[in-house]
């Protein structure tokens, strides 16, 4: 494979809920195209504007909103900065009105119903999740262009090479778990070190540094957010958000106005195991029941696995005393480059290799970042996400309703748990005698990916999505 270019800013990415290959991805193609289009002058001349989805973006596109995500990304809006609390309005806005304000700089005639197709037997060769934009101009002249959102917001255009990363000269070009290593073996460097190194190809240290604690903000915002927040998921299968209830009974209903004080009291629990793991649960549920709700969260690397990787990291800051910009900095960036790992070698798409691409992806890279953290080698950190991965291998992508809430949600909550497991038993081995490296499992993932029937492939057609009645109260 040719050497692909990813930053931790390309691994995290802050977005908006759902789903990052059915709502982020999409979002971004349209913002892109029509970029494009303004770029080359012609955006004044689009008389007309149609968008196909096909594969998978079609079989789950309404529960994951790709077709809210196409017309925002559209609008103009950017996924980073939109409020959230204006989705609904704005969608109904368009939706009564069928006109769509393009980049918001000119109006055309648009109605979602008839001019977003939804191509359900349809699949294009190089990804699932394929979206093509037609475009008449005034002239009579028409135009398409089609996009692949090919997992954790990462977008490619037809004919283009590579996976959507970007093109620097790093001054340690990595491929592999393998390489990885011997740089660190060559330099002395951490993980995290190395990856903040080739970070500077792109920009300085600090300009690193603050992005990546913004990251942070915007995790931790969303763990405290979800935590607090009761109600009912959107989409039909009414499920009950169970963070906020969870938060409260492990407090015993005691309320705190701010993350600070409400860690403080979280540490004076205790360390007891059930009090511990109580907590990753809910730290997880909270993130992935804000991503469920259109919420603002960061993917990591996709938001159907969003949660993992904060609730790891509420659990190092909470019970082993992590809450410090330099620990975070280092979780981050560490985590960042085993996802970079999976993205290169194998898939973190869930509509290519089931949702072990996405959960045993995301548990790996937490896993390798706590055991970092935690003072491990640099042998002990690959062992760790090897460890995680290993025990997700096969895990299939079947989301009742195709929504991203049963089981996605809860699987959530599991893979932060093995991830911290797995970090611990690294932390307790001797590297040298594991029987499996990092590079053999991540081959074995894309070997199974490839496997794997489609209908496990994030597409609702398999599993648990055909065997579970949508409506039965526990769903």
């Amino acid at each position: 494979m040719p050497h692909e270019c990813i930053s931790v800013f390309d691994i995290f990415k802050i977005g908006v809920g759902p789903s990052s290959s059915h709502t982020l991805g999409p979002w971004r193609a349209a913002m892109r195209f029509l970029d494009e289009m303004k770029t080359q002058g012609r955006l004044d001349d689009i008389s007309k504007l149609s968008v196909l989805l096909y594969g998978s973006l079609a079989k789950t596109g309404h529960g994951h909103g790709t077709d809210i995500a196409v017309l925002l990304g559209l609008s103009g809006d950017d996924p980073v900065t939109f409020d959230v609390n204006r989705i609904d309005s704005k969608i109904d806005g368009i939706r009564r009105d069928r006109k769509l304000h393009l980049r918001g700089e000119r109006f055309i005639d648009f109605d979602p119903v008839t001019d977003i197709a939804f191509l359900y037997e349809e699949s294009l060769p190089f990804h699932p999740n394929a979206l093509t934009f037609l475009v008449t101009l005034h002239n009579g002249e028409q135009l398409a262009a089609t996009y692949y959102s090919v997992g954790g917001g990462f977008v490619v255009k037809e004919g283009e090479t590579g996976g959507g990363g970007s093109s620097v000269d790093l001054p340690f070009p990595i491929d592999t778990a393998r390489q990885l290593l011997q740089w660190c073996i060559k330099t002395g460097y951490s993980i995290s070190e190395l990856v903040m190194e080739n970070e500077h190809a792109w920009r300085s240290e600090a300009e690193t540094k603050a992005g990546v604690l913004k990251i942070w903000e915007v995790m931790r915002d969303c763990t405290y957010r979800g935590c607090h927040t009761t109600g009912e998921l959107p989409g039909g299968l009414k499920v009950g958000r169970r963070a906020a209830a969870l938060n409260k009974k492990l407090l015993n209903g005691r309320e705190y106005s701010d993350y600070n004080s409400w860690i403080e009291a979280i540490r004076a629990g205790g360390q007891h195991f059930t009090y511990t793991l109580d907590w990753v649960s809910c730290f997880a549920l909270a993130v992935n029941e804000e991503n469920a709700s259109f919420g603002r969260v960061v993917t990591a690397p996709t938001n159907g696995a969003a949660g993992v990787i904060p609730a790891v990291l509420q659990y190092y800051i909470a019970f082993c005393d992590g809450l410090h910009d330099e620990k975070i900095l280092q979780f981050v960036l560490c985590a960042s480059e085993i996802g970079s790992i999976f993205k290169k070698r194998a898939t973190i798409s869930a509509a290519m290799g089931g949702c072990q691409a996405e959960i045993g992806v995301s548990s790996a890279m937490a896993a390798a970042a706590l055991t970092e953290c935690l003072g491990g080698s640099q042998r002990q950190v690959l062992m760790a996400a090897e460890i995680a991965m290993e025990h997700h291998l096969g895990l299939t992508c079947d989301p009742i309703g195709g929504l991203v809430q049963v089981p996605c949600i809860e699987r959530n909550t599991m893979g932060a748990i093995k991830a911290i497991t797995a970090s611990q038993l690294a932390l307790q081995s001797n590297p040298e005698l594991a029987k499996v490296s990092l590079d053999a499992v991540v081959k074995t993932m894309w070997d199974t990916a490839l496997d794997m029937n489609s209908k496990y492939k994030e597409t609702s057609d398999g599993g648990l999505a055909v065997n579970i009645p949508i409506s039965l109260p526990e769903c």
